[in-house]
């Protein structure tokens, strides 16, 4: 295999990509670039003909057939996860370019509540507690605008039950929560492993006072929660989104929320990432917004860039590992 001359690693938004994982043992004849700017998707052929690898992080610039196919230099691909919805990996495939992932953080496996999940409880009582909002209200002269809710005695719903859902069901008790949830997998088994009540996709949009969701994106996700399942949930009701936003209908929500269909929401994930300045979403008073923080801590980036510098390692000595077909 030839030497690598260019690697570009996208998305560094943080900045810290290249203190994260040690690049320089890479060897010799290696150029590694950090562009810490999302590119525009017309602009990605201009911008990374040059490379021969690229490092992409999980789901935030969207690679398909077309762009990819302008791209003639590339050799391979490397994106944090193991899956990655925004990269046509088929096509990559079929052009015999290599794509690789990274396992799971080591920091999700310490003890505790995954990085994920404790940014959707930030966001639940950020939104219950109208945190930001009094917040705004008290900056600008006011005080005590609205009420806050109770969580205790509350129903917290979960759309989907996997180790991400799981985890939200300790805090949710020690709130003193009913916790039921939701998805078109789950089990009675699996429900009463973890400690919840399975309920229909019904149930859970009429149950819940927080509903919130820990889906994969699929086509068989994207839209599930749209304007006809939003007038099912209650008036009161909260719902938080720290999955990926193509599950949640984001016209159907705006509406929803600015005619008082449900209460409030809390968003990390959106349709378009960066959320696009002056979106619909950042002018309604009753959404809390964070920009996409759910696995984002320094733990969890050291050890993906870590993975990464394995895998490119791995590829240019010619056995790829954890390698995404």
């Amino acid at each position: 295999m030839g030497t690598v001359t260019r690697i570009a690693v996208l998305d560094d938004y943080q900045r810290g990509a290249a203190d994260y994982a040690d690049w320089d043992s890479l060897g010799d004849g290696v150029d590694v670039d950090f562009l810490h700017e999302p590119i525009p998707r017309e602009r990605l052929p201009e911008r990374l003909a040059g490379y021969e690898v690229l490092v992409v992080m999980r789901e935030r610039t969207r690679f398909d057939a077309a762009t990819l196919a302008q791209l003639p230099k590339l050799q391979l691909v490397v994106t944090t996860g193991m899956r990655n919805a925004s990269l046509d990996v088929e096509h990559l495939t079929e052009r015999d370019v290599t794509v690789c992932g990274t396992g799971l953080a080591s920091s999700y496996e310490t003890p505790g509540v995954p990085t994920t999940s404790e940014v959707a409880w930030a966001l639940i009582l950020a939104a219950v507690k109208r945190v930001t909002a009094e917040d705004r209200a008290l900056r600008a002269g006011r005080w005590q605008t609205g009420l806050p809710a109770n969580l205790g005695g509350a129903t917290l719903g979960l759309a989907g039950l996997g180790r991400l859902g799981a985890s939200m069901v300790g805090p949710a008790r020690a709130f003193g929560m009913d916790v039921i949830a939701w998805s078109q997998n789950l089990t009675t088994e699996r429900a009463a492993e973890v400690g919840v009540e399975a309920v229909s996709k019904d149930e859970l949009l009429g149950r819940s006072d927080v509903l919130s969701i820990h889906l994969v994106l699929s086509e068989r996700t994207r839209g599930l929660f749209g304007a006809l399942e939003l007038s099912q949930m209650r008036r009161t009701a909260v719902l938080i989104n720290t999955s990926r936003g193509p599950i949640v209908d984001e016209r159907a929500l705006v509406d929803a929320l600015a005619d008082g269909t449900i209460a409030a929401a809390g968003l990390d994930v959106y349709d378009v990432e960066p959320l696009p300045v002056g979106h619909v979403l950042t002018n309604l008073d009753n959404v809390v917004l964070l920009p996409h923080l759910g696995y984002v801590s320094e733990a969890t980036l050291r050890d993906m860039y870590e993975q990464v510098v394995q895998d490119i390692a791995a590829w240019r000595d010619g056995s790829p590992i954890r390698t995404i077909d």
